[in-house]
């Protein structure tokens, strides 16, 4: 070393192998695995819908890698974003979600018997898909101020505040948005350290609503669902009963991943994709056209994929700087949980049939464009937490 170079004092870090504006700000597992998803969806809906449209084979394909693009682009510029920011916005957004519900009454397309869309130029926006990320951020940031005061008003004030949207989208009828409404508000209070007694009496309530909605209030002439929504609900316990009625689907969806085996049929011999006994193959049932046209091999790598982004999320909810970041990161990562089992399950009989789409792999544009969204807020919570974490490695040495 030369005399004349200047010895730096101890307390000063040395400078970074990487400069700042260049390092990484995403999870690279995170996003290998939303990416991993993706092209299997595109994989699948290639040999699953090329006759769907007639003169169009690559239809759904062309749209389902366009909204993936997008949801990719999407999902870095939120990532870029400080999540803790929208504390502040928890009215404005529970008021926006309310508002865009209530907006599908009035200006919503009806289809198969619901109305859930507003047609766009570009895709159908299903504002109660927005809802799902929407719900849980203002409800965290809700908990967040409550926590403070903690106790049994807490939780009964976070539940109403998401029974009142649920409600709202289960009249369109959505059903199955419904359920992840609850579902999210129940993953925040178990992120949020809610006593158990309280899941408890929350879930003696939801025996309690599930009895009345199924048994005493049909029973005395009110119906709550819609009778083919109780039939999709109850089909499941006794699939035999009802094989060529409400059981249908799911009998089609176990007989297709079943004749799968191992390695699968390939495209030209799915015969319960290709002459369309597996209905909505290109949504609800997509995991059905993967178990069939891939086998057991592919199925696996879908839950293999979908495995690895539910640890990262919740490996990124124990970085979070923050609680409002950690209920946040639990709350989304959780619901995305639930969209996965109950769609899954649905597919291979241990579940009703309720219309969840399978996150990053069911073909439409909302339920991608959403996911990728709450794929950029577990980014951000991420990136937060690294930066953090790189401040605190740069302080001086006293």
């Amino acid at each position: 070393m030369s005399v004349h170079t200047p010895i730096k004092p101890a307390s000063e870090p040395p400078a970074p192998l990487v400069p700042r504006g260049l390092r990484l700000r995403i999870d690279p597992l995170l996003t290998l695995a939303a990416v991993g998803l993706l092209v299997c969806s595109v994989y699948a809906l290639n040999g699953a819908t090329g006759d769907d449209v007639p003169g169009h084979p690559n239809y759904y394909v062309y749209r389902q890698i366009a909204f993936g693009g997008v949801g990719l682009v999407l999902m870095y510029g939120v990532s870029r974003l400080d999540y803790s920011r929208l504390r502040e916005l928890k009215y404005p957004l529970y008021g926006f979600m309310i508002f865009s519900i209530v907006v599908v009454w009035l200006l919503g397309t009806a289809s198969k018997g619901s109305k859930r869309w507003i047609e766009t130029p570009l895709f159908n926006l299903q504002p109660s898909e927005l809802g799902k990320v929407l719900l849980v951020v203002s409800l965290a940031g809700f908990l967040v101020d409550r926590l403070r005061r903690p106790g049994r008003d807490t939780t009964v004030r976070l539940v109403l505040l998401a029974l009142l949207p649920a409600m709202l989208v289960m009249a369109e009828p959505d059903l199955g948005s419904a359920l992840v409404y609850l579902a999210a508000v129940v993953a925040l209070l178990f992120v949020a350290g809610v006593p158990w007694r309280h899941f408890a009496l929350l879930g003696a309530l939801g025996g309690v609503a599930i009895a009345l909605t199924l048994v005493a209030l049909p029973a005395a002439g009110v119906d709550v669902l819609k009778p083919y929504q109780t039939d999709r609900l109850t089909s499941f316990l006794h699939p035999s009963d009802v094989a060529g009625k409400e059981g249908y689907q799911q009998q089609q969806s176990k007989i297709a991943i079943g004749s799968g085996e191992k390695t699968g049929r390939g495209v030209a011999k799915a015969t319960q994709t290709g002459l369309d006994f597996l209905p909505e193959h290109h949504t609800d049932f997509i995991y059905a056209v993967v178990g069939e046209t891939f086998g057991f091999a592919g199925a696996a790598l879908i839950l293999s994929l979908y495995a690895l982004l539910i640890w990262r999320g919740l490996h990124i909810l124990t970085q979070a700087k923050n609680l409002f970041g950690a209920l946040l990161a639990g709350g989304l990562t959780l619901t995305l949980f639930f969209q996965i089992f109950v769609n899954v399950g649905m597919t291979v009989g241990i579940m009703p049939i309720t219309g969840i789409p399978a996150p990053l792999l069911s073909y439409g544009g909302s339920s991608m464009l959403v996911t990728f969204l709450a794929l950029g807020l577990l980014q951000s919570v991420h990136a937060q937490a690294r930066e953090t974490a790189l401040t605190k490695s740069r302080a001086p040495v006293l």
